[in-house]
C-alpha cells in the first residue's frame, strides 16, 4: 500500500513540474526549464520503476494514471497562480470613455487609444499591455466602467519600449536603491 501511495504522490509532483518546465520553455526561460526538466526526469524514472517493480502492477498503473490526471489539475492551478508573462488586452468601445481611460492610467496601466470606424458607427480601441497577474484586476475595471465592451486578450511574447517597460525599469531601480 505504501508503494501505491508513493506512486500517487510522485505523479502529483511530476505533472506540475512538467507543466512548469513547459511554461518556462515556451517563455524562453531555458535555465528554469532545464532545472524543472531534471526534476521531471528524476521523478518520472523513479515513479515508473515503482509501477513496474511492484506485485500489484495493474493497480499501480491505474494509480499512476489517476495521479497524472489529478496532477494536471494541480499544474493548471500552479500555472494560474504564478501567472508568468504579459498579456495584451484590446478593448473595443462605442464611446470614448475618458473616465475609464483615466482610471486605468491612475492604476498604472499603459493605455493607447485608437479611433476607428465600425460597420455602423465610430469605435474606440484601447490597447493595454500588462503583467498577466494583473489581468483579472484590469478586466474587472473595464467591466465596471464598460460592461458592454468587446475585449480580446492574448499573450504578449516580446515587446520593446513603451510605458510598461519604462515603469518596470523604475521599479527595478527603486529596489536596487533600497537594497543599498
Amino acid at each position: 500500500m505504501k508503494e501505491i501511495l508513493l506512486i500517487l504522490l510522485l505523479q502529483l509532483i511530476y505533472v506540475p513540474v512538467l507543466t512548469l518546465r513547459t511554461i518556462f520553455l515556451v517563455k524562453g526561460m531555458s535555465m528554469y526549464a532545464s532545472f524543472f526538466g531534471f526534476l521531471e526526469a528524476l521523478v518520472y524514472v523513479f515513479g515508473l520503476s515503482l509501477v513496474f517493480s511492484g506485485e500489484q502492477s495493474t493497480v499501480a498503473m491505474v494509480v499512476y494514471a489517476v495521479g497524472f490526471g489529478i496532477g494536471i489539475i494541480i499544474g493548471s492551478y500552479v500555472e494560474n497562480f504564478l501567472a508568468l508573462g504579459y498579456t495584451t488586452l484590446v478593448v473595443n468601445l462605442t464611446n470614448k470613455n475618458e473616465q475609464l481611460i483615466n482610471r486605468l492610467r491612475e492604476e498604472g496601466f499603459g493605455v493607447t487609444v485608437f479611433h476607428g470606424e465600425g460597420r455602423d458607427s465610430k469605435r474606440y480601441q484601447l490597447d493595454i499591455l500588462t503583467k498577466r497577474n494583473r489581468e483579472p484586476e484590469l478586466m474587472e475595471l473595464i467591466e465596471r466602467y464598460e460592461p458592454n465592451a468587446f475585449i480580446i486578450s492574448y499573450e504578449a511574447r516580446k515587446f520593446k519600449g513603451g510605458y510598461l517597460l519604462h515603469s518596470i525599469k523604475k521599479v527595478k531601480m527603486k529596489r536596487r536603491t533600497n537594497m543599498l
